[in-house]
């Protein structure tokens, strides 16, 4: 069988292939693999094996399926997501990562905001927070893109304690924009976490990024604090893991 060896599993095999395959640029992003059975027969194995590397490359990003294409090399280059952590947090930290990370990698950035309204929210988003059950919160949806592919998927929510009402939001200030809104109410950030976390895509995360469901996705849910330590904002940051690295640097105490 063509450049397979024993004893490893056959599938996991043609999956190695295929992926070091993609890294040389034989197969470059944007192209579509060969068909099915067409790999069978390069690869002596039945379909249902070569359905199982399939399924595994999907799983890890390098591919998605479409429909009437076949299996489709991911587009988008890998974009590092940076932070800088600094001893002085008066200030935002590093702009627009999104925008200026993309930028730095080649690519064109957009955002839709998809939602803008008074929500009570999540539970999760309730306790950090610190809202009770029937507190509500302004929720501001972004789906991001980069040259017209799906990227990112960000969802803001604010007290509206904080934000006072959903005027705020408008006209739309862009990803990065509501700090200096909320700080005209006297709600100014001073300080920011971030909390990442390593899961599979849920199914709204999945049909937006177009990837598999389960994929593996960072979700970066990053914090603001004002001068009183009250949270003002909480984001959650959903990426496609295998697109993004994510990089911190911060600055030795003295």
């Amino acid at each position: 069988m063509s450049g397979l060896e024993a004893p490893r599993a056959r599938y996991k095999q043609v999956a190695e292939l295929l992926r070091e395959e993609i890294r040389r640029g034989v197969y470059p992003p944007g192209e579509t693999l060969p068909s099915q059975p067409e790999l069978a027969r390069r690869y002596d194995l039945n379909q249902s094996s070569i359905s199982r590397a399939m399924a595994m490359l999907q799983a890890e990003g390098w591919i998605r399926t479409e429909h009437g294409r076949g299996s489709v090399v991911l587009e988008l280059p890998t974009v590092k997501r940076v932070r800088r952590i600094d001893k002085d947090y008066r200030s935002e930290p590093s702009g627009s990562t999104y925008a200026d990370e993309l930028g730095k990698a080649g690519v064109k950035p957009t955002t839709k905001l998809v939602q803008c309204e008074a929500v009570v929210p999540p539970a999760d988003i309730a306790e950090v927070l610190r809202l009770g059950e029937s507190d509500e919160t302004l929720i501001r949806k972004r789906h991001m893109f980069a040259e017209d592919k799906p990227v990112q998927l960000a969802t803001s929510y604010i007290p509206m304690t904080v934000a006072g009402s959903v005027d705020i939001a408008m006209p739309d200030t862009g990803p990065s924009g509501m700090y200096a809104r909320i700080a005209e109410r006297g709600f100014g950030p001073v300080r920011f976490t971030e909390d990442i976390e390593v899961r599979g895509a849920e199914d709204e995360e999945a049909q937006f990024l177009n990837i598999a469901h389960g994929q593996p996705v960072f979700a970066v849910l990053r914090t603001a604090f004002d001068a009183e330590d009250r949270p003002v904002e909480t984001c959650l940051n959903v990426l496609a893991a295998l697109q993004w690295r994510l990089s911190y640097s911060w600055r030795q105490e003295g």
